[in-house]
């Protein structure tokens, strides 16, 4: 199985929803490593690493967000492994 890393921004009602701490559950759920943190602009950005397989479960996830968020748009691109050890929020 193939590690990869990809850069995320949420774009739409992701901010005061929530969103960072199910982030952080969910990818910690499927064993996902990285970061999740919110933007001055409202968005929010993640960036997430681990198994194709995961990592495509974290993103049919993040598509929807948690039940009070309103996903906008993700902009994904794949970026050079960093390899994080844990997933945490970033202030």
């Amino acid at each position: 199985m193939s590690k990869k890393h990809y850069n995320l921004r949420v774009s739409g009602k992701v901010q005061g929803v929530f969103f960072r701490a199910t982030t952080k559950e969910t990818a910690e759920d499927l064993g996902v490593t990285g970061f999740v943190r919110n933007e001055p602009d409202g968005t929010v950005y993640a960036e997430v690493e681990g198994d194709s397989e995961k990592l495509d479960e974290f993103l049919d996830w993040v598509k929807k967000g948690p039940p009070q968020a309103n996903v906008a748009d993700i902009q994904v691109e794949e970026d050079e492994l960093k390899d994080f050890e844990y997933f945490e929020i970033k202030r």
